[in-house]
């Protein structure tokens, strides 16, 4: 009988993160092991490589263009799916384990989000939208890619650290962590978190949305009211 693959048993810190008044971030821990199907820990060399994705969401994205010496929305393309939030963390740079094609295929890094841009777009228009969008996303840290961020113990045992920073869209994020000996994904696992908002973010969540017109109007009487206090104010100094 030929060497069947081994298995992966993925683990996370925390399957729910609480996003509260005053939230700064929090760090998860991935970590998990490599064992044969017998349940030993496999003795062959792999690399391990994590991927953490939020929830999908439409984006349009707008270029800045200069008009009369004034800077002005110039074009913009829309994309259907966008991941909220993406991470990757690796125990070799990606080159050095997976070939081109199958780093595209499995998504190991920014360069191979796999973007729905909306209508027909120019190829070249679209890789430049793209990069764009990926430029943003890195610099607002909800993009970020490590691959020398996964530690791996005994060839058995591994850990990696991803950071959530404050910014961090709610829903359901998947966790994917793959094993990838000699150019090939020999084994793949997936496990969920939880980010959700609690307390008092919560409830003017849920408001604005079971109640979104009567929460609008409440939202424009407020703006009204703060701008007509802050006018009475000043005409008082």
């Amino acid at each position: 009988m030929g060497q069947r693959d081994p298995i992966l048993v993925p683990e996370v810190s925390q399957h729910e993160v609480q996003v509260r008044q005053g939230f700064t971030g929090t760090e998860l821990l991935l970590f998990g092991a490599v064992l044969d199907p017998g349940g030993r820990a496999a003795g062959n060399q792999y690399d391990i490589v994590v991927v953490l994705k939020g929830p999908a969401e439409p984006a349009r994205l707008r270029e800045k263009g200069r008009f009369l010496g004034v800077w002005v929305n110039a074009e913009s393309t829309d994309f259907r799916s966008v991941p909220s939030f993406f991470a990757v963390a690796s125990s070799r740079p990606i080159e050095e384990i997976v070939d081109e094609k199958t780093a595209a295929i499995y998504e190991f890094g920014t360069d191979y989000i796999q973007l729905s841009p909306s209508g027909v777009i120019d190829l070249d228009e679209q890789a430049r939208f793209s990069a764009g969008l990926v430029d943003l996303k890195t610099r607002q840290q909800l993009y970020k890619q490590d691959f020398e961020g996964v530690q791996i113990s005994e060839q058995v045992l591994y850990q990696a650290r991803i950071a959530l920073p404050s910014n961090v869209t709610t829903g359901t994020y998947t966790a994917e962590t793959f094993a990838v000996s000699r150019g090939r994904v020999i084994a793949s696992a997936q496990t969920e978190v939880e980010v959700q908002k609690v307390g008092f973010e919560r409830r003017v969540e849920e408001y604005s949305q079971d109640l979104s017109l009567l929460y609008g109007l409440l939202a424009v009487m407020l703006s009204v009211g703060m701008g007509w206090l802050a006018g009475r104010l000043f005409a008082m100094i």
